[in-house]
């Protein structure tokens, strides 16, 4: 009797040996899983928004580019095809230029655009806006686009725009919706104003924009957070598009 039992913790030995290693193992994964799984949610969270890829967030970038190059040669499918170019300087010109001169008129009445702002027009096509803001007074204005279109517009990227720190006092826009990365975007529009400067942009809300474009905006709470040192002042609901301003603290 007493041989048996003190052969019986050898007998056990390894048996024990094993389950309080498996126990260890197991309390050790329980402890620290949940951590690594939250180290990795915030490494993806500062290389890509929250927001950017989130419709319920009100912000969504639509899939399908396998590179940046890939978006920029989609891009261009637009902005160099022919008949669109044909119709934007022929009988679109008077149209569109008649509109942007009623509209930048409104700013300059609510002190928002002056006659001696230097002034961007951001994926500016052929100028329209830009000989708008000429027309009203504000003669040191100019657009950037991919393609360039001179004299009005040169060639540049709004995800990295080809000018210095403060440059501008006032930037317009209405091809937010054609950004892949709207916080560079937004981003870009910053670094360019100078302290005091006004952004205006014009969204499309809550419905799908044309097949040219890169991410879906469906309230303009995600778009505001964008802005890090700006504020918003004016928000105008219109039937298509969603006028806002930003003034640059």
């Amino acid at each position: 009797m007493n041989l048996s039992f003190s052969k019986l913790p050898i007998l056990l030995r390894p048996f024990l040996l094993s389950l309080i290693l498996s126990v260890l193992f197991l309390a050790f994964l329980a402890t620290q899983s949940p951590h690594h799984r939250l180290k990795t949610a915030l490494i993806q969270n500062s290389r890509n928004p929250p927001s950017s890829n989130n419709s319920a967030g009100g912000l969504r970038i639509r899939p399908g580019y396998s590179s940046y190059n890939a978006y920029i040669e989609r891009q261009l499918t637009k902005t160099l095809n022919p008949k669109l170019r044909k119709i934007w300087t022929t009988r679109d010109w008077d149209r569109k230029v008649r509109v942007f001169v009623r509209f930048f008129e409104s700013l300059k009445q609510r002190n928002l655009l002056f006659n001696d702002s230097k002034a961007l027009s951001i994926g500016a096509r052929v100028g329209q806006e830009v000989e708008a803001m000429r027309l009203v007074g504000v003669s040191d204005s100019v657009g950037i686009d991919l393609v360039p279109y001179p004299p009005l517009v040169v060639k540049g990227d709004f995800h990295a725009q080809p000018f210095e720190n403060r440059t501008f006092d006032f930037e317009f826009s209405n091809v937010f919706d054609h950004a892949l990365y709207p916080w560079k975007f937004v981003g870009e529009i910053e670094r360019t104003l100078k302290p005091g400067g006004v952004c205006v942009l014009h969204v499309a809300l809550s419905r799908r924009a044309d097949k040219y474009s890169a991410n879906d905006l469906y309230s303009v709470e995600p778009l505001v957070e964008l802005f890090k040192e700006s504020e918003l002042v004016e928000k105008t609901l219109g039937s298509i598009r969603t006028k806002l301003v930003f003034p640059l603290v």
